[in-house]
């Protein structure tokens, strides 16, 4: 059956579906922190990397779909987030990349295929900058840059009910369930400075990436998505009609279809 959820409605009172039950989740520890992950299925691995404020559990609508198209799926609550605990350190994308190599170093992963959504988007992005041997390609969705990708923040009912829930589950997964304020601000501090990456980086960037965008995104520039797709040496452009920067939950199934095409070209 379809999934539509343009609203969000749904995902504000239930979440997205339910993750699968995997015989394959734990905890890594690495840099002061532990970082829960669960894989499934087999296959070529495919990690998935949700975004900021979020968990693992926003990509239930993904993992059966990419399990058996015949994957390996890893979902990996980053840093801080879902059941990942941090230390007192700022927040980083470079710490949080560095997470995601444990993570593949634990299960004995050579390279993985890297989904990333906002905040994971530019977590697989800088991976794919730093360590390029690791990486077979960068589905990158919904994410800047440097500071100049994204509009002026202004809060519609659609991103207060993603909010709403995203709240809802950090009090349900987190190890520190009464801090959510100070989990906003401190990512929202790491937003505001990172990452700031200049064209000719982006230059550098030789695995394969698709640059997502959702035709109607709340927070990222049309124009930088292009830029992007320009600057990042044989990148595509890949825009989803009628979604916002909630794809992967609004229409899993546009979403998915996207996802399992690009990751087919570069098998």
């Amino acid at each position: 059956m379809q999934v539509t959820d343009d609203e969000l409605v749904n995902f504000e009172a239930n979440g997205a579906a339910p993750l699968p039950a995997s015989g394959r989740e734990g905890f890594v520890e690495n840099d002061g922190a532990r970082i829960w992950y669960a894989a499934y299925g087999s296959g070529p691995a495919v990690i998935l990397l949700h975004g900021g404020l979020g968990n693992a559990g926003n990509w239930g609508h993904q993992i059966p779909a990419f399990v058996q198209a015949g994957r390996t799926v890893v979902a990996i609550d980053s840093r801080g987030h879902g059941r990942s605990t941090r230390d007192s350190q700022p927040f980083s994308y470079r710490r949080m990349a560095r997470d995601v190599l444990a993570v593949m170093d634990h299960l004995g992963f050579e390279r993985a295929a890297l989904v990333g959504w906002s905040d994971g988007a530019c977590t697989a992005l800088i991976l794919a900058d730093r360590y390029p041997e690791r990486v077979s390609g960068v589905f990158f969705f919904a994410c800047n840059m440097d500071s100049s990708g994204t509009h002026e923040f202004k809060p519609t009912p659609v991103t207060d009910r993603c909010f709403h829930r995203h709240k809802r589950d950090y009090e349900a997964l987190s190890t520190t369930p009464a801090e959510f304020e100070t989990f906003v601000s401190d990512v929202t501090r790491m937003m505001q400075s990172e990452p700031n990456y200049s064209a000719n980086q982006l230059g550098g960037i030789k695995v394969p990436v698709a640059v997502v965008l959702g035709e109607n995104d709340e927070f990222i520039r049309a124009e930088h998505a292009d830029y992007l797709a320009r600057s990042i040496p044989r990148a595509e452009l890949i825009v989803l009609p009628g979604v916002s920067h909630f794809a992967p939950l609004q229409r899993p199934e546009l979403f998915n279809r996207e996802v399992l095409w690009f990751l087919g070209r570069i098998a």
